[in-house]
């Protein structure tokens, strides 16, 4: 089977490369999104798929336009038999689905039509979801709706962060794109149709979808903090500056009157803060322009008492 691959970010590599594995099929091209200047210095960095096209000598080709006549030629001349789309970043449209022999497949990080979108990971977290999983679809120009192939459901821990669980996704979804890519090779494939009236969605998150609000309930805000972590970051304010929580758990010893965002205990496990249904308790935090630390490093450093509010 010739494919082109189409992926940019890390979840993207596991897939590539286990196709590469197999030694069954040939990756005649890796298609990836534009190189970006980033940091102070405005190095050129590579996406991580690119970086692994590198490393196995493949082909690499990064449009500006998905709808020009240059790329449709381009990918047209290499006589592709399938398209493999893995966190690519970009939906592709109606031409440049027609070029493989044929169709182009996605593999998708949730059980569609459950959480479309770019952000399903978090939002399965954020949302408190005890299940999720991966979906293999059939690719047409509407964002995750095609007819699904093959699916596959994971559990998610109690003490998964979208960064442990995109992991395991990626390991899941690379066996689940091997089993399509035979399937596919041996007209042994179904479609089937996806049910409109169950589909939620899972928007790119945003950076106002940080924020704590200190009325929720404590095992909502730990959803939160464990489902955005790297961005937008569960944040808070203290005395005016953004602080960021990376870890934290919960505190069933102290009881309080107190005002939900009020601190009502400090140890060295970390700062309990109360909210709006028990306590959290913050373990990991980055204070602004800061480092991440143990909380009870920054209370060595800041003058946190009793009865300050976080907002």
């Amino acid at each position: 089977m010739k494919i082109i691959f189409f992926g940019s970010s890390e979840f993207a590599v596991e897939s590539l490369n286990k196709i590469l594995k197999t030694q069954k099929h040939k990756v005649i091209c890796v298609v990836t999104q534009a190189d970006k200047k980033q940091g102070r210095g405005l190095k050129l960095v590579f996406t991580p798929v690119k970086e692994a096209a590198i490393k196995n000598n493949l082909k690499i080709y990064q449009p500006q336009d998905l709808h020009s006549s240059q790329t449709l030629n381009y990918l047209k001349e290499l006589d592709p038999e399938l398209f493999v789309v893995v966190s690519y970043g970009k939906i592709l449209p109606k031409e440049l689905l027609e070029i493989p022999k044929i169709f182009a497949i996605n593999l998708h990080a949730s059980l569609l039509p459950k959480y479309r979108g770019a952000a399903p990971i978090n939002w399965a977290i954020i949302n408190a979801e005890t299940q999720t999983g991966v979906t293999i679809i059939k690719l047409n120009p509407r964002m995750d709706a095609g007819e699904i192939i093959l699916q596959k459901q994971m559990p998610i821990e109690d003490t998964d962060t979208n960064i442990s669980l995109e992991k395991k996704l990626a390991i899941l979804g690379s066996d689940l794109v091997i089993e399509a890519i035979d399937l596919i090779t041996n007209n042994k494939h179904k479609l089937v149709k996806q049910d409109e009236t169950v589909m939620s969605l899972a928007p790119l998150m945003k950076k106002e979808n940080g924020l704590i609000r200190w009325d929720e309930p404590a095992q909502k805000i730990y959803n939160l903090i464990r489902g955005s972590l790297r961005w937008p970051g569960a944040y808070t304010h203290y005395q005016d500056k953004i602080i960021k929580i990376w870890e934290a758990g919960f505190d069933y010893n102290i009881k309080s009157n107190a005002v939900p965002g009020e601190i009502i205990g400090s140890s060295k496990e970390g700062i309990v803060v109360k909210t709006g249904e028990g306590n959290l308790l913050i373990k990991k935090l980055q204070p602004e322009s800061g480092k991440i630390m143990p909380a009870y490093d920054f209370l060595q450093g800041h003058k946190i008492k009793i009865g300050d509010r976080l907002l």
